[in-house]
């Protein structure tokens, strides 16, 4: 399929992992795409997988913590593509997993920092480019755990994650009538280094996984892309303010 050729994507977090394979698969269906990170090394080296098969790329250096930098991030995309159609916001951290009286003042405002400040700054400058040409679409990825689903000892990325979730939809609401459509994909427990405990390997997980999840595995990374290019397409046009979760079962 070519279902966004003529588009441009901006993704963030694209350096590895679930971003990676966003990147990826808007790249196969014909979108420029627009690879974000703080990583230089990493989003190189997403860029040049896009390349090999002859994909449209560039990597820009950007934390989201920084309006400054998100603002130059969207600048750089319409410079470079001629605008900016579609927005992938991934980039996301885990910190702090411990009860919630034992987690650090740093680790709570890094992770909130990223986690929701981050999402609600990216949205904010490219919001700022689609409501004067023409709209667009935003992809913000949640988590299953948050709104979805608990566990002990990530107290921290949950709330940052619940809040993902609900600041998804109220944008939603509130930009809609400019032409601008927004959702959210929670991922679960993925075939991403952030579903890897301390010390496991992908084969430790595999067995931990054929008794926590429903499914008796993770979701392939792939598989979170795919939903995440259903929710940017025409086919999900009057999906408005969903939070669609792949998570193999878990918060079933």
């Amino acid at each position: 399929m070519n279902r966004f050729t003529g588009k441009t994507v901006l993704v963030t977090g694209a350096g590895s992992g679930l971003g990676r394979a966003m990147a990826l698969a808007f790249a196969a269906e014909g979108a420029s795409v627009v690879v974000a990170g703080r990583t230089p090394a990493s989003l190189e080296e997403t860029a040049g997988l896009i390349e090999a098969v002859g994909g449209a790329v560039t990597a820009v250096t950007a934390d989201v913590t920084d309006s400054d930098q998100l603002h130059n991030l969207v600048c750089e995309s319409v410079t470079r593509f001629g605008g900016l159609d579609i927005a992938v916001n991934n980039a996301g951290i885990l910190r702090g997993t411990v009860p919630v009286g034992e987690v650090s003042e740093e680790d709570w405002d890094a992770v909130l920092r990223t986690n929701v400040t981050g999402v609600w700054l990216a949205m904010k400058h490219e919001i700022a480019h689609m409501k004067e040409n023409g709209g667009g679409t935003i992809v913000n990825i949640s988590s299953n755990l948050g709104a979805h689903r608990r566990i002990p000892n990530a107290a921290a990325y949950i709330a940052s994650k619940a809040a993902v979730s609900a600041l998804t939809r109220a944008a939603a609401l509130d930009h809609i009538h400019q032409g601008i459509r927004i959702n959210a994909v929670s991922p679960g427990a993925s075939a991403a280094p952030m579903s890897l405990r301390p010390g496991e390997t992908e084969a430790d997980r595999a067995r931990r996984m054929k008794t926590e999840n429903p499914l008796g595995r993770v979701a392939e990374a792939e598989e979170v892309a795919a939903a995440v290019l259903y929710l940017a397409s025409p086919a999900a046009g009057a999906v408005v303010g969903a939070d669609l979760v792949i998570d193999s079962g878990a918060s079933a």
